[in-house]
C-alpha cells in the first residue's frame, strides 16, 4: 500500500508549516502528496436559474484562481524534490470536504496547519482543525 498525505493549503503560514512538515515526511516514507484547497461554499440557498449559471461560472473561476495563485505557487517554491503531488481544489464546508478528498484518494493520513487564513482566526482551531480532529478516521497531524 503506498503512503498518500493529503495536506490542507490556504495560503497561511499555518499552511505553509503543514506543507513544510508533510514534505519533510513524505520524503522520509516516500509517499506522495495531495495538496488540497477547499473554498468555503454553501449549497444551502434560494438561487433563480440566472443566478445558477452566474454561480456556476464563479465556482469554475476561483478554482482556477487557486490553482494559480494558493497551490501552483507552493508546488513552484518546493522546486524539484521528487516528490509525487497531486493537487485538488474543491468547494464546501472544509473539514468535511477535506475528509471527502482524502476517501477519494485513499490518504493514509492528513496534514493541517493550526491556525489558516480566516475572518477570524481564532475559529480556525476552533472549527475546521478540531472538527476534522475529532471525525477523521485517518491520522490527523496539526502543525503549530
Amino acid at each position: 500500500m503506498s503512503n498518500k498525505i493529503l495536506v490542507a493549503i490556504d495560503g497561511s503560514e499555518g499552511g505553509k508549516r503543514a506543507l513544510g512538515a508533510a514534505v519533510e515526511y513524505a520524503k522520509l516514507t516516500h509517499s506522495s502528496l495531495i495538496l488540497s484547497y477547499i473554498i468555503d461554499w454553501s449549497p444551502y440557498s434560494f438561487h433563480t436559474p440566472e443566478e445558477l449559471d452566474e454561480r456556476q461560472k464563479r465556482r469554475e473561476s476561483e478554482i482556477q484562481r487557486a490553482h494559480d495563485s494558493i497551490l501552483n505557487p507552493e508546488i513552484e517554491a518546493l522546486g524539484d524534490q521528487n516528490l509525487s503531488i497531486e493537487t485538488v481544489v474543491r468547494h464546501g464546508k472544509i473539514a468535511e470536504a477535506l475528509k471527502n478528498i482524502a476517501d477519494e484518494y485513499k490518504a493514509t493520513q492528513i496534514y493541517i496547519g493550526k491556525l489558516g487564513e480566516s475572518r477570524v482566526r481564532s475559529m480556525i482551531f476552533g472549527s475546521v482543525t478540531a472538527a476534522l480532529v475529532q471525525t477523521s478516521l485517518l491520522p490527523v497531524t496539526v502543525v503549530p
